[in-house]
């Protein structure tokens, strides 16, 4: 399985906005590029460079590598509806995208780190894909052997730092989240990049 082994933080940095789901990320502090002269050349974008950016975006901001998101952006063009929203229904589908919404992780590299290890299960089957996209009416849930873990220790009480969307219904007690529905319309409109301007850098 494809993973990027980049610091979170400098990416974060290098896309101007924080992906990495850290209260203490590194661009709240130094909001510009990394690198010696990073403050100093900030260039103007042309039209390429913004679509790659916020292609970028996307990729870092939901841990997958090239080959993977070019697949997703295949399906959401071959599917019926607008491409851009169905890209980004796939990419919040993914399994260690759910846990991290539900609030079961800290960051989406923790979710995926607990799908992974086992610690996951869909219908209560074991799953270990963190790419597995999810479907209407499955429930996730934390393993009860793994539950006592001390990575959740403060899950139960915590508030989640990334916002439940409306098409999962969290179970904090048990330990479980239901997938309510797919995510469409408004719930699938990402505040972190343009999806337009993603498939506009597929269809040059």
């Amino acid at each position: 399985m494809g993973k990027t082994l980049k610091p979170t933080c400098k990416m974060c940095r290098r896309e101007g906005v924080s992906l990495c789901g850290r209260e203490k990320c590194a661009v709240k502090r130094r909001p510009y590029p990394p690198g010696a002269h990073g403050k100093k050349r900030q260039r103007r974008l042309s039209g390429y460079g913004t679509q790659l950016r916020e292609k970028q975006k996307a990729k870092r901001l939901y841990n997958v590598m090239e080959r993977q998101f070019r697949n997703y952006f295949g399906k959401a063009k071959r599917a019926e509806g607008d491409t851009g929203q169905i890209l980004v229904q796939l990419l919040e589908r993914r399994l260690d995208n759910v846990i991290y919404r539900a609030g079961f992780a800290r960051t989406r590299r923790q979710a995926r780190q607990l799908v992974s290890h086992g610690f996951i299960a869909v219908n209560g089957v074991k799953t270990d894909i963190a790419s597995y996209l999810v479907k209407s009416g499955e429930e996730i849930t934390i393993r009860e052997n793994k539950q006592g873990k001390k990575v959740f220790d403060s899950v139960k009480d915590a508030p989640n730092l990334s916002e439940t969307p409306s098409w999962i219904s969290v179970d904090k007690a048990g330990m479980k989240a239901t997938i309510t529905s797919l995510p469409e319309g408004e719930t699938v409109t990402s505040t972190v990049f343009d999806p337009k301007l993603i498939v506009e850098f597929y269809s040059r």
